[in-house]
């Protein structure tokens, strides 16, 4: 596996030392609300109690390490230069001090109130008290500092200490001699016997008297594929000989990146009035059509899902999944019912993450001109104009009504009503009453125009659609779908836009069930590891069967130019009683070489 560290590892690893610096593993959970504020603390963070009861409400009762992740993505770090603008804002002289009568007043009778005695108690601390004033820079320093302290504190502890390191991490986990001689719940009949775990692994000793590192690989599986550098011909897409006179529709759409590291993009609904021959692809969308340097998400790998639309989503089937590839397309040909299908996109994510690293120096987006009115700069225009062919979805070099509110939706998550449509036709270049590409500028003109130059609203747009400060598109990968059909004229219509769903998910389980390789892990058959293989990707699905939750810890450390979806090379999947969940999509860092996937996995008691 690559050995490198990406901003999500680093997040992960700060995540885990400030979570065990006061819970004994990462499986434990966070049981109080007086133990979150701990946790926080080793993590830099000062949470304030209205912080406090936010995540932990009257009705909680317990939050895990996942949970205690997502907190730390929404409650950053407290600048200094923050804590001194709010001090400055009652030192109204600008002294550089305020006085400790003025800030009782404040502290006892604003926002979160704090009691007499505690104001007393903070006014008590020498960096407080400098003859009745209080010097807020010092303490501002102070502050920051004390919270840099405890997260380095947390890291140093995890570092220093080879066992907590160690914890948790697939097959060095210790299980106690009652876990190891347990009785193994009888094979599920889904899994074949030759699905049992390597023979190594069967041959090793029973004896309990064995070290519990020993004991614990005796309950892994591994998994080791090696897969060949570039396309085989057995996964090469073909078109058909007689493509050009088939029917054909196409449409547009685009994977985003949240912030929490999900991905979103746009559904689709397929009608076909008759049986037929239906040939299916998918590839990202290249916008430098100019430029001989093809766009940076041109390597993302892309997939389509087609499942039935019945009336209940959840009893949808999947329908056909595009498996096979021609450089970054990925296509399938078959026939297909008539009725009404659910097309889904997908991207394993692997080569989708979040880079908005800060740059040098942000692109300007609006000047004045000599006669002081308000432009938008080249560099800008040029921005909206790849954001226009994104959001064009039928590509007919128009804006819909419909094509402009899944724009709103994703940058502001509103829509644009007919009223304010008829408006936005009104003042802006239209035709055939939908927005032009030079329409759709002179709209984010008006916009700057608004804010008096401004920037900030249409900074968020622009990171809403997956742009960072030097406007380059880093978190967002377009795609174009074709659709041919033989027989009859296919319609496709977006239907939605939202991150992956139940339905999805539900599919992808499916896909990887039905074609991968089923194993389970010594002692434990009602945990089924499923591995699924093909030329562009591999995929595992856990499924426990059991009636409790399990941990599954996965290892790849020995894996050969690879990248996983989950960013790092060893990790814990927590999966509930009687569900699935995917462990993870791996792919090669490298197509042009060969690549090999060696994973281990193994449960945590």
């Amino acid at each position: 596996m690559q050995k490198y560290q990406s901003t999500e590892e680093i997040f992960y690893m700060n995540c885990r030392a400030a979570y065990l610096a006061v819970l004994r593993s990462s499986l434990a959970n966070i049981t109080s609300k007086e133990q979150l504020c701990l946790v926080l603390q080793q993590a830099g963070r000062n949470p304030s109690q209205r912080t406090l009861e936010k995540y932990w409400t009257q009705r909680t009762t317990k939050l895990n390490f996942d949970d205690f992740c997502e907190i730390l993505r929404k409650e950053k770090p407290t600048e200094e230069s923050e804590l001194m603008k709010a001090f400055s804002k009652l030192d109204i002289n600008g002294h550089g001090y305020i006085l400790h009568n003025e800030l009782y007043k404040v502290l006892t009778s604003r926002g979160e109130k704090m009691s007499p005695d505690e104001v007393n108690e903070f006014f008590s601390l020498p960096e407080s008290n400098k003859d009745g004033k209080l010097d807020y820079a010092q303490l501002c320093r102070l502050l920051v500092s004390t919270a840099d302290q405890c997260q380095t504190m947390a890291k140093e502890k995890l570092e220093s200490d080879t066992k907590l390191k160690q914890q948790n991490f697939g097959n060095q986990t210790e299980i106690s001699p009652k876990d190891s001689t347990s009785q193994a719940v009888p094979p599920s009949p889904e899994v074949p016997q030759k699905t049992e775990p390597d023979t190594a692994l069967r041959k090793e000793s029973r004896s309990s008297s064995r070290p519990p590192s020993a004991r614990s690989r005796r309950l892994s599986v591994s998994t080791n594929i090696t897969m060949a550098a570039g396309s085989t011909k057995s996964d090469y897409l073909s078109e058909p000989k007689s493509l050009q006179v088939w029917h054909h529709t196409s449409t547009k759409g685009c994977f985003f990146l949240e912030e929490d590291g999900g991905i979103v993009s746009l559904q689709y609904r397929l009608h076909l009035p008759q049986t037929t021959t239906v040939f299916l692809t998918i590839h990202p969308l290249n916008l430098n059509q100019e430029d001989e340097r093809p766009s940076s998400w041109m390597m993302v790998d892309t997939a389509l899902f087609l499942v039935t639309a019945n009336k209940m989503k959840e009893d949808s089937n999947l329908a056909c999944l595009t498996e096979q590839r021609d450089k970054e397309k990925f296509g399938w040909k078959g026939e297909l019912s008539a009725g009404t299908y659910y097309i889904m996109p997908f991207t394993t994510g692997c080569r989708l993450k979040r880079r908005r690293a800060s740059v040098a120096k942000a692109a300007q987006l609006v000047y004045r001109t000599d006669a002081g009115e308000l432009a938008l700069t080249k560099e800008f225009r040029a921005a909206l104009s790849d954001i226009f062919e994104v959001i064009d979805l039928d590509g007919n070099g128009l804006l819909s009504l419909e094509e402009y509110n899944f724009f709103e939706q994703r940058t502001s998550g509103e829509k644009c009503d007919e009223d304010a449509w008829v408006v936005c036709r009104e003042n802006f270049d239209t035709k055939k009453n939908e927005l032009t590409r030079q329409g759709f500028v002179e709209l984010n003109l008006m916009e700057a125009n608004d804010r008096e130059g401004d920037p900030t609203d249409l900074w968020v747009t622009l990171e809403s659609m997956g742009y960072n400060r030097a406007l380059e598109m880093v978190e967002a990968c377009p795609f174009v779908i074709d659709i041919y059909s033989e027989d009859t004229q296919p319609t496709v219509q977006p239907i939605n836009l939202e991150s992956s769903n139940k339905v999805l998910n539900t599919a992808l389980h499916r896909s990887v069930i039905s074609k991968g390789e089923a194993k389970t892990i010594k002692g434990h058959d009602n945990v089924i590891i499923y591995t699924y293989k093909s030329e562009a990707r591999i995929s595992s699905v856990i499924a426990n069967k059991s009636s409790h939750k399990v941990a599954v810890h996965v290892n790849n450390e020995q894996s050969k130019n690879c990248i996983s979806s989950r960013g790092m090379s060893v990790f814990a999947v927590e999966v509930p009683a009687r569900t699935k969940m995917v462990c993870q999509h791996v792919v090669p860092v490298n197509e042009k070489q060969e690549w090999t996937y060696h994973c281990v996995e193994s449960i945590v008691s």
